[in-house]
């Protein structure tokens, strides 16, 4: 079995193989395919990250060494570093024996990230389909492919392409579908405080973009009209 272990930077995807032809092994088709994802984002360096924090009270007016504060920077480091790291795991494809070609869909996956324009969150949920061609995915693995980049600096339109982007890429369906929605605090908590509104974005590949029915499909199932 080959296992190719992939590194994911800010710009690209890159896979590592064992020097074999990934689609040529022999016997390949009929066997699961694992792939190794780790989020190749840059080392977070959490002490200066903290001292980072501590001059942000300061300037804000406030001592980060009083009583309430003066664990304050450790906790705010930690908690960025983990909402910027995604989590490894295997991704592992099926043969689609049965020739399975109707919509797969994950609906209501949910969805953290952190605007890049302010650092403040965004959350709410996705919904990810596809249509299966030769090989087909665990469930839960379309909400890790999720959790990848979305555990970055972001925005939402750019965190819905590279979802859809991705599956296509790797998973060669006929289609694929992605839909998020999701609150932002940046226009919730400052500026117009539109608190309670929704940001909807979407991005379709293959037949769910080529294919009119198809893509009604996928847009009445993810219950968003389109």
């Amino acid at each position: 079995m080959t296992t190719v272990r992939s590194e994911l930077d800010s710009a690209d995807f890159r896979e590592l193989t064992d020097d074999r032809d990934l689609t040529g092994a022999p016997g390949l088709a009929e066997a699961s395919v694992p792939l190794h994802i780790v989020g190749g984002r840059p080392e977070i360096d959490l002490p200066a990250a903290q001292r980072a924090v501590a001059d942000l009270l300061t300037a804000l007016g406030r001592d980060p060494h009083s009583a309430h504060l003066a664990d304050t920077p450790r906790r705010v480091a930690n908690a960025y570093a983990e909402m910027l790291t995604p989590r490894e795991f295997e991704l592992t494809t099926f043969p689609n024996d049965e020739g399975y070609d109707e919509l797969v869909l994950a609906r209501n996956i949910p969805v953290q990230s952190l605007c890049e324009h302010h650092l403040l969150p965004f959350q709410g949920v996705a919904h990810v389909a596809y249509l299966p061609g030769e090989r087909i995915l665990g469930l839960s693995k379309l909400a890790r492919v999720v959790e990848l980049f979305a555990r970055d600096f972001q925005v939402q339109e750019r965190l819905t392409k590279q979802v859809a982007d991705w599956l296509q890429d790797h998973l060669e369906p006929k289609g694929v579908g992605v839909v998020i929605e999701a609150e932002h605090q940046c226009m919730s908590l400052r500026g117009v405080r539109a608190a309670g509104s929704t940001t909807v974005t979407s991005a379709l590949h293959g037949m769910l973009r080529d294919s009119a029915a198809s893509r009604q499909e996928f847009f009445a199932l993810t219950g968003v009209n389109a």
